[in-house]
């Protein structure tokens, strides 16, 4: 897909999306009519990909060919018709045997996908995950990761720069996640020598290999927080990486949720 060309020429587009098939909170004819009714002429369904192992996040193998089958039935409604729709997916990274770039997916009609890390190895190798609700990394911090902070923010870079090396994707997703609920668990990690080398080396990496990243929204209301976060938009901006502007809607209210304020301050920059 050639996002450049769709994002220079409207800004009513959202490609991160998840439904019933993964951990949405609606279907996807509701996403769809909400994604019309916002006025949307892009818009794609990505839920989280299928992964070797059990998790009530992710799409089940068996319900694969349902949602591609849905997604088309959504495509000849004519109370649709006004919005493009596309089959894409969020691509869970394990290891170098499971994600964006396991032959697997390449099998699978996608219009495009979103490469992402949620999962990361704890020190005894089983995959955990490290996103969603802070109570919850908590949790997993003593249960998974003997508390050791550095250890999974090392990882979960590490983890990221393997993905990127791999490819297999079109679309980078929120490639700092971690720090959000590394920041709640260990205040001020962020602004840390050690943190801003890693995310730099990541930056370094998106730029050489031209990637397109998403701007995600999703935690910007509650949290106040973009992904990637604000004080790393002016270096990827100047380099002319192209950005697509995400919601990661997991509701139909949420499809179109601080886009606006993700534009004005990409506009600002490119102005600046």
């Amino acid at each position: 897909m050639d996002f450049r060309n769709i994002i220079n020429s409207t800004r009513q587009y959202n490609f991160h999306s998840h439904t019933q098939y993964c951990d949405g909170r609606a279907d996807m004819a509701s996403m769809a009519a909400s994604a019309v009714a916002s006025g949307m002429l892009h818009y794609g369904f990505t839920p989280h990909s299928p992964i070797p192992f059990k998790s009530p996040c992710n799409m089940a193998f068996e319900c694969v060919d349902e949602f591609f089958d849905e997604a088309e039935r959504l495509r000849h409604l004519p109370e649709l018709a006004s919005c493009r729709f596309y089959t894409g997916m969020e691509i869970d990274y394990i290891d170098n045997s499971w994600g964006p770039a396991n032959e697997y997916f390449r099998t699978l009609p996608l219009d495009y996908s979103i490469g992402s890390v949620h999962f990361i190895p704890s020190q005894s190798g089983e995959p955990v995950d490290i996103d969603g609700h802070f109570d919850n990394f908590k949790r997993r911090m003593s249960e998974h990761f003997r508390g050791d902070i550095d250890y999974v923010v090392d990882t979960f870079f590490a983890q990221s720069r393997a993905m990127i090396e791999a490819g297999g994707f079109d679309i980078l997703g929120h490639f700092d996640k971690v720090g959000q609920n590394a920041s709640l668990y260990a205040p001020g990690i962020e602004d840390g020598e050690h943190y801003s080398t890693l995310v730099q080396s990541l930056i370094d990496q998106i730029i050489e290999k031209d990637l397109t990243i998403e701007l995600n929204t999703k935690a910007y209301a509650e949290h106040g927080r973009f992904f990637p976060g604000l004080r790393y938009l002016p270096q990827l901006v100047k380099a002319g990486i192209t950005i697509v502007v995400n919601s990661d809607a997991h509701h139909p209210d949420r499809i179109d949720a601080s886009r606006a304020d993700a534009f004005a301050i990409l506009d600002r920059l490119k102005n600046a």
